[in-house]
């Protein structure tokens, strides 16, 4: 086992090889046991599926360490159910939710010395995945598949605080009207790189995505989900057929609900309804939740609440999710899957 040498203060989001990482191969209509390896090369046919045809998807969730020592996995069963629904889009064998919790948890061990400190503001980030492999060349589902879980520390998404960032609307389609939108899969990201591309070479800190059958609804902020708050206190997301459906999203849904009182509205969100808004945010695993301070549309610039100071009900919002996260608040039934720390 090594010891790391990390400078928790200036730890980023950026790849870091530790220890061990599960895999589990799939053959003969089952899932093996799984092991945890050292190697984190992975050995492929070069016939693989997820190579040619993209047959592959993955998921992101984080562990934290809490002031008592103790490790908070959030809400791994929901990620491992959203793996469910991208496999089954794409026909590869599904992970149950018990093997799933079982080898984020056993990466999440294994790796304990690389979870940053408690109120240092990061986190163990998980990546779990399910690839196509095996000899193949003709467009059909894999004889074989990996399911694999390796792990990176990550530090705080804001360095210095959360901070507003503008956001442009994206001429882009993110996914088809029937197509991959509402699963995990890589191929979904790979066209986003252009777009995201352009975006920030404008100065913008990434595109937004509009509906894809209409170009009239607001669906995705690159790679997150989009939220808003009005000025009659309604927290209002997009719910579309061609949008992941976002575990952070789906939190902040019920802590806007339950904890903030606001009116959760899920459905079409009109671009040209931008006025109607006091505050919108993007949110997703990395950064929990970054605060737009404007979105460029048809050449003029919505600012919302403000350009510099992150907005109240995003701020609590914020506060909440991540206090859940790091055992400071006291969290739902059933978000936090409790790891002891050695």
């Amino acid at each position: 086992m090594s010891v790391p040498s990390i400078d928790w203060s200036t730890l980023g989001f950026s790849y870091i090889k530790t220890d061990y990482r599960y895999l589990s191969h799939w053959s003969q209509d089952q899932w093996d046991a799984g092991v945890l390896s050292e190697d984190n090369v992975l050995h492929i046919s070069e016939g693989s599926t997820a190579l040619h045809y993209g047959q592959q998807c993955f998921e992101g969730l984080k562990a934290y360490r809490c002031k008592d020592g103790s490790i908070n996995l959030f809400r791994p069963d929901q990620n491992a159910l959203r793996m469910q629904r991208s496999c089954a889009r794409l026909m590869m064998p599904s992970v149950s939710v018990e093997q799933f919790i079982d080898a984020c948890t056993q990466v999440v061990k294994a790796n304990e010395h690389f979870i940053p400190p408690y109120g240092s503001g990061g986190a163990l980030y998980l990546r779990p995945f399910v690839i196509g492999v095996g000899d193949n060349i003709g467009v059909r589902t894999a004889p074989e598949f990996i399911f694999s879980v390796f792990c990176i520390p990550v530090g705080p998404y804001f360095k210095g605080g959360m901070k507003p960032c503008n956001f442009m609307i994206s001429n882009y389609d993110r996914a088809a009207p029937n197509g991959t939108g509402a699963a995990k899969v890589g191929g979904n990201y790979a066209a986003s790189l252009l777009p995201g591309s352009e975006a920030k070479s404008a100065g913008f800190a990434d595109c937004i995505y509009l509906d894809p059958l209409t170009h009239t609804n607001i669906e995705e902020v690159g790679s997150a989900n989009f939220f808003a708050i009005t000025q009659d206190k309604q927290f209002v997301t997009p719910r579309s057929a061609s949008v992941l459906p976002g575990i952070t999203r789906l939190s902040l849904i019920q802590l806007a609900k339950d904890r903030l009182g606001l009116t959760v509205v899920e459905g079409d969100v009109p671009v040209g309804d931008l006025k109607k808004f006091t505050e919108a945010g993007a949110c997703g695993t990395a950064a929990v939740i970054t605060p737009i301070g404007g979105i460029q549309y048809n050449g003029e610039l919505h600012v919302f609440h403000s350009q510099e100071e992150v907005g109240p009900v995003t701020q609590q919002l914020y506060k909440e999710l991540t206090g859940i996260q790091s055992g400071d608040i006291e969290a739902p039934e059933g978000w936090i899957v409790k790891i002891q720390g050695a």
